[in-house]
């Protein structure tokens, strides 16, 4: 690889603390009144919420002050003046709803009970001082169905959940009109609210669940949107007359679900809708917006997003980004057709050598086509999109697994790319928004043939000439990191290495252990990954463990563990770890005592990847920028393996002392 490290030399090496380090700014919002812009910035260090009058955006302010983990979601609501934002602690997934003035003044919790994790179930222009909040402290496996007061933070029971609902759909006016229900065979039932309580109006078949969705009602509570997949493959949307009558298709692709919807702030009534099969394409439902939508089109060749409108819907604010190109924020004047660029989130990366993203559509071993995505080092780019020649290639595999990968900005993408590697994205079956025939072809199947997806891809990945065999690492988190486990014990030559991140390793204690709140979804857990609760489905589940092969590993493996996870407890990691220890097999454990599922404290992110980048660099040979300070201010805790990665031993030594100080 000498020549080709020359190569690779002559592009600038993007620093780790442009790429995971805190962005300028993200998630900037117009208020509905169209009087404030706002932002989530840092504030000595740690995320927070900012303001600014929307004609002087260089007048932002904090009106928080977090000093923790940072502010991950925030929204405005229609009280002037008054946005809120949730939060919880080191990751336990507990999120509180906090109220905070914008004039100046402390956030107040409103769901300020123990144990609790908040659901905004409701917020309407018509009724701005009040929304209505899910909260679990009675129970912690339903949510009740609360009014809150946003000044006093006083609440008003709606409605107690003695009928086990997931979910509730109310009006404008805060009038519950419609519920969803699990069934006992991991269906729904989809509830209509009655003069003598709940109906039982239509039901929702297992295989149907994770694609048919009630998505909200219009402001006069006379049509109901619906995505659906009952009777069909993929999702298409509906409008439903809520007083009866027959419901009208706005839109299909036999491609790919309707998986994104644009909708009139005030009216509620859908404008257009998005369809991402390779890349999302909008579809116009109504035309005045037509002329908008193709003019955010023109702005470049990546994706332009609403991210908020004001409530006369004259001002929009738009994020656009490609996949080389990180979020730049925009307000669109709507009367004049006027775009205006705000801020950009990450400008430390203007002028970065970023690489394009290629879509592909890769077939596996039984004829499904696989939608995948590939990026490649700056040095080797062809303009197939194809590397020039063989490179070190990490295969990178999404959480979920009910979810997808798309195109767009992806700062692990980049980041591996400037290094060295050729990184491939793949949506293997039993991921979403390809139809429900294509999400439910992965029931019972991992380590199986969701994992045969993988191979087939890394296979063609070899074919292609963008690898070799022996140098194709994995990487993920969630069930990615599940992958990467399998990857190393049911395919234990294939990778060169192997990178998991809060991966389950047992699946028999990862459905034992899910979160009380989730018994909703445990019917469809049971069914798609297997049963716990009968002898058949513990086998599966054990045949199916990467802990029950852990003899098998013998290629290089990292592993990142948050110990707060409520999804994938910490005993996930330590058990596949204890497994390999006890047989004399090397393996480097990283911890973070104050994160949950996944890592959000930015000094934690830049600490993983540090270490992560020495680890792929030797099993690899990829380049490296060394470790550093890059432990700084994280609680980096290497409790196995500290001598698996170069640097890393000497770079704790000197964490450590500086903790002493």
């Amino acid at each position: 690889m000498t020549s080709e490290t020359g190569r690779l030399d002559g592009i600038p090496l993007i620093p780790r603390d442009a790429l995971f380090g805190n962005p300028e700014r993200a998630a900037v919002q117009i208020s509905p009144d169209g009087r404030h812009l706002s932002w989530l910035a840092p504030l000595d260090g740690v995320l927070n919420v900012w303001v600014a009058p929307a004609d002087d955006p260089s007048a932002g302010r904090p009106v928080t002050r977090d000093t923790s983990r940072g502010i991950q979601a925030y929204f405005w609501t229609y009280r002037p003046d008054t946005l809120v934002y949730l939060r919880d602690a080191g990751g336990d997934e507990d999120f509180h709803l906090f109220a905070v003035p914008v004039a100046g003044g402390e956030a107040r919790d409103l769901t300020p009970y123990e144990h609790t994790t908040a659901q905004v179930t409701g917020i309407s222009h018509r009724h701005p001082d009040t929304l209505l909040v899910g909260m679990n402290d009675r129970d912690a496996q339903w949510h009740d169905l609360y009014r809150v007061d946003l000044a006093t933070g006083e609440r008003e029971l709606v409605e107690e959940n003695t009928d086990q609902i997931a979910g509730y759909l109310a009006d404008a006016d805060y009038v519950l009109r419609y519920a969803q229900r699990a069934r006992p065979d991991g269906g729904q039932d989809v509830l209509l609210r009655g003069e003598d309580g709940w109906e039982l109006s239509e039901t929702i078949p297992f295989e149907d669940a994770l694609s048919t969705e009630l998505m909200g009602l219009t402001d006069d509570g006379q049509t109901l949107y619906l995505l659906d997949s009952r009777g069909r493959d993929t999702t298409g949307l509906y409008a439903v007359p809520t007083a009866g009558g027959e419901r009208t298709l706005v839109h299909e692709d036999p491609r790919a679900d309707v998986a994104a919807i644009l909708a009139h702030p005030r009216t509620g009534e859908v404008e257009a809708a998005g369809v991402t099969y390779l890349r999302r394409e909008w579809h116009v439902v109504h035309e005045p917006v037509a002329e908008d939508l193709e003019r955010l089109e023109s702005m470049g060749p990546g994706e332009a997003v609403v991210t908020s409108r004001t409530l006369d819907d004259r001002t929009w604010l738009v994020e656009y980004s490609a996949a080389e190109e990180p979020a730049v924020y925009h307000r669109y004047d709507r009367d004049t057709g006027r775009l205006t660029e705000l801020f950009r989130g990450r400008p430390a990366l203007e002028g970065a050598p970023l690489v394009p993203m290629t879509p592909l559509e890769l077939t596996a071993r039984d004829g499904r086509t696989l939608v995948s995505y590939l990026s490649v080092p700056a040095h080797v780019a062809g303009e197939t999109g194809l590397p020039t020649e063989p490179v070190p290639l990490v295969l990178m595999v999404h959480g979920g697994p009910w979810w997808r990968d798309a195109y767009g900005y992806d700062d692990w993408t980049q980041w591996l790319a400037n290094r060295g590697y050729a990184v491939l994205q793949v949506n293997f079956r039993g991921s979403t928004g390809f139809g429900k025939d294509f999400t439910n072809a992965g029931d019972a199947q991992w380590g199986q043939a969701m994992h045969d997806d993988l191979v087939d891809a890394v296979e063609w990945a070899v074919g292609a000439g963008v690898t070799t065999a022996g140098q194709v690492g994995i990487y993920g988190a969630s069930y990615g990191g599940y992958a990467a486990l399998a990857g190393l014990t049911f395919t234990p030559e294939l990778f060169a290495c192997a990178v998991d991140i809060v991966g389950p390793s047992n699946l028999a204690t990862l459905l034992e252990t899910v979160p009380p709140y989730w018994a909703s979804f445990f019917e469809q857990l049971a069914r798609r990954v297997g049963d716990p609760r009968t002898e058949e489905g513990r086998a599966l589940l054990r045949e199916r463990s990467p802990l029950t092969h852990a003899e098998r590993i013998a290629r290089p493996l990292l592993i990142g563990q948050g110990a707060n996870d409520p999804r994938v407890k910490r005993a996930e990691s330590d058990q596949i770890v204890e497994a390999m220890t006890s047989r004399g097999i090397p393996v480097t454990y990283v911890l973070f005592p104050d994160e949950g599922h996944g890592f959000h404290r930015p000094e934690n992110t830049k600490a993983f990847h540090a270490i992560a980048e020495g680890f792929l660099a030797q099993h690899l040979g990829g380049r490296v920028e060394p470790i550093g300070q890059d432990l700084a201010g994280s609680s980096t805790e290497v409790l196995q393996g500290a001598d698996g990665v170069p640097g890393l031993a000497e770079a704790l030594a000197g964490h450590q002392a500086e903790l002493r100080v």
